[in-house]
This record gives C-alpha cells, structure tokens and sequence, in this order.
C-alpha cells in the first residue's frame, strides 16, 4: 500500500531581494518592498509530504514524530529568526526567494529520508504566496 503523510512546522526569517548587478532603481521596480536596504520578515509555514510504501509491521510510511524531529532539527533550527542573506550559507549565492528557499529545505531534507521514499514540499511565505518542489 503507498499513502502519503504530512507534518507541518512554523518558522520566522528575514531576507532582502536585491540584484547585485542591477540598479537601485530597477530593483525596486523588480522586487518593490521586497527590496528594502533594511530587509522584511515572514512567518514561514512549512508542510512536508513524504510519499512511500506503508511498512506492515508499524502502519507507517514514516514515523511522524521522526519526521518532526528532522524537520526541527535541519529546517526550523537553522532558519528560524535568521535572516537568511546574511546567516545563512545556503543563500551566500541565491536569491532567498521562496521558490529557492523550497528546493534549499528539499535538497536538506531528502537525502535523510528512507530510500524509495518521495518528498514533496510547500512553503508559505505568506497566507497568499506559496512555492512547491518536490519528487511529484
């Protein structure tokens, strides 16, 4: 049997959109607010699907309290109240857009998984703006 399961965590983080190689002027034309010298904060919800075979012995795809361990100690961990440009090495050369920020949490998350196991994740920037990544 193959079922999905989906733990959901919480975090804060600051960033700054801003092209080096542009103008100010242009940024603020391309990224608006997003691009105050003074950077803004979001509260992040996360959801986390990992997709795989049920194991017979448990009922499980995963233990969903593992998993919330994971999720705490790689993601909310290292990114809450962080501002990501300037603490976090993920973003030393990526724009801390919420679709990067996706694939960043996925390419941190999926290598600790079972193998066979598919992971799909979506982030919340805000109640309006999400981005997903992930294996389906």
């Amino acid at each position: 049997m193959i079922a999905t399961i989906c733990r959901k965590a919480h975090f804060n983080a600051a960033h700054r959109l801003h092209n080096p190689n542009w103008s100010t002027e242009k940024n603020i034309a391309v990224f608006g607010k997003c691009h105050s010298p003074n950077y803004h904060g979001h509260n992040f919800d996360l959801e986390v699907r990992i997709r795989g075979e049920v194991d017979p012995d448990t009922g499980f795809v995963m233990d969903l309290a593992i998993l919330g361990k994971l999720i705490k100690e790689e993601v909310e961990d290292k990114f809450d109240h962080k501002n990501l440009n300037e603490d976090c090495p993920e973003f030393k050369n990526l724009f801390p857009t919420t679709e990067y920020f996706v694939k960043v949490i996925y390419d941190i998350l999926k290598p600790r998984l079972k193998e066979g196991h598919l992971l799909h994740i979506t982030l919340h920037e805000t109640q309006k703006n999400s981005a997903e990544y992930g294996d389906w």
